[in-house]
């Protein structure tokens, strides 16, 4: 794409645009997918400032100039929405209406300024805690599902688009939709903008240079914030992945789904750790920034916590020293004489030997035992042993979920795999949590999608043990306790927990 050299000039700090009328104050980004450009200005005629979109481009161009006309087309019709998660638009030029036909810029959409600060200077400093993320996210999360009730698009799907207000809250400050954009795109957005504040990494292509992609899984899916940052609650993270998605199974298409979890976190955090700042190294009207930075320690703070460090670091060389000395003597005694017997242990069929004989009916012992989600986000991972590990005093619980089972997924499950095919009679589930509601499934494999899995006894729980007689089936690998409903305690809560689970082998 051509653009005039006169452009470049006057797409600077300090250059003029709009037939003279709009001076160029600071760029604050750049949205390539539009090929815009993202501007603080000055209005001289109504002396203020305003937020400019500027469209660049080729007027002989005839592809670039309709997408930008339609852009522009989009931006006004959206005037007439006002809400305080969006800037208003106050005006949109054109070329041959307010734009020199030699400029180089294709269109113009001229908004309100924003006071307060970029969401990009928001995160330098790194994420931010759920509450405080769900209190920056909900104007612009009512902003999105009210326009949509309107039948309009905000193009709310690039951080530099976003501001953060002097009372803390995201705003988008730069209206102007791509022309091919849809309210999906909106909602993804949303999804991206949440990750964002949660990791500081961006999930959706065409981001801001500099900042971190967010990763993703083998199978392509971006990974969940909470296994970049544990600590986060279960229903946002999912809340943020699922919005990415387009699948039809399990994404999250609407503003509202995002609201609603955004509102229940938001009610449960008390405390937020933004901390409002007066930035004195600014000229402009902006007078109050928002950092996650801490109150710097002084001197004698700084001097303990190293004389701390000091003291922890010499106390952990000690233990090392001790345990080389131990492992060194444990390898260099000489085996002793006459001890007791020595126990071998061997893998079935190994060395040749004949396999044992079927065993007879009774409990059998799962190989392993793992949490089966289909989100990719599986509740407590590294819990799920203790459910079979003969000890009713531990468990494996889900984690809470604010709405119930389907809202943010399916189920949960856990899926046991044994040496060898085994023909069950029966499941026995030690749990308090009466009333959630259980499947047992079978599977020819750990990762079978669950449609592909059978169900062979179903049963509500009880406090206590409850025995599911199954159903007959083929002696399987592979047994799933799939959760279709959680305990509901109230308040908000849907959370289930097993204690120990019994897998009886049939005759």
């Amino acid at each position: 794409m051509s653009v005039s050299s006169g452009v470049h000039a006057a797409l600077n700090p300090g250059g003029v645009i709009g037939n003279g009328r709009y001076r160029l104050l600071a760029k604050s980004g750049a949205d390539a997918r539009s090929n815009a450009e993202l501007w603080r200005a000055r209005d001289g005629q109504l002396n203020r400032d305003v937020a400019l979109t500027v469209l660049l481009g080729d007027l002989a161009d005839n592809e670039a100039a309709a997408r930008a006309r339609r852009t522009v087309e989009r931006a006004m019709h959206a005037a007439s929405f006002t809400h305080p998660g969006v800037s208003r638009v106050i005006d949109v030029l054109t070329p041959g209406t307010g734009i020199r036909g030699d400029e180089g810029i294709l269109g113009i959409v001229i908004a309100e300024w924003t006071q307060g600060t970029d969401l990009m200077d928001l995160i330098a400093e790194g994420p931010l805690p759920a509450g405080a993320a769900t209190r920056l996210l909900e104007p612009l999360g009512a902003a999105i599902e009210g326009a949509h009730h309107a039948g309009l698009v905000l193009g709310a799907d690039h951080p530099q688009r976003i501001r953060v207000t002097s009372d803390g809250r995201l705003r988008l400050a730069f209206p102007g939709p791509r022309p091919d954009a849809i309210a999906r795109d909106d909602v993804k957005g949303l999804g991206a903008i949440l990750y964002l504040l949660l990791t500081g990494r961006w999930a959706l292509p065409g981001g801001p240079q500099g900042v971190p992609v967010a990763p993703t899984g083998p199978d392509g899916s971006v990974v969940a914030p909470n296994a970049l940052h544990p600590y986060l609650p279960h229903d946002l993270s999912s809340v943020a992945v699922r919005s990415l998605e387009d699948t039809s199974v399990g994404g999250i298409r609407t503003s509202a789904a995002i609201l609603q979890v955004l509102d229940q976190i938001a009610a449960e955090e008390a405390q937020t750790s933004l901390i409002p700042a007066v930035s004195a190294s600014r000229d402009d009207d902006d007078q109050v920034v928002w950092t996650t930075q801490r109150p710097r320690q002084d001197k004698q703070q700084k001097k303990k916590l190293w004389i701390s460090v000091g003291v922890l670091a010499l106390a952990t060389l000690t233990v090392i020293v001790w345990l080389s000395v131990q492992i060194v003597g444990f390898f260099s005694d000489e085996p002793s004489k006459g001890g007791g017997p020595t126990v071998v242990i061997n893998q079935p069929g190994s060395n040749g030997q004949t396999a044992p004989p079927p065993a007879p009916a009774g409990p059998v012992q799962p190989g392993q035992i793992g949490v089966y989600d289909v989100t990719n986000q599986p509740d407590n991972a590294n819990q799920a042993s203790r459910a079979v590990d003969n000890n009713a005093g531990t468990f494996w619980r889900t984690d809470n979920y604010f709405q119930p089972f389907p809202t943010l997924k399916p189920g949960i499950g856990l899926m046991a795999s044994f040496a060898e095919p085994v023909k069950l009679a029966s499941v026995t589930i030690t749990s308090p949590s009466k009333g959630t509601k259980v499947e047992i499934r079978v599977a020819s494999a750990l990762d079978s999608p669950i449609e592909e899995t059978k169900v062979i006894g179903v049963a509500d729980l009880s406090d206590g043990q409850t025995q599911i007689q199954l159903n007959d089936h083929e002696p399987t690998g592979h047994v799933l306790i799939w959760i279709t409903q959680l305990t509901n305690s109230g308040g908000g809560k849907n959370q289930s927990e097993i204690r120990e689970v019994v897998y009886t082998r049939a005759q």
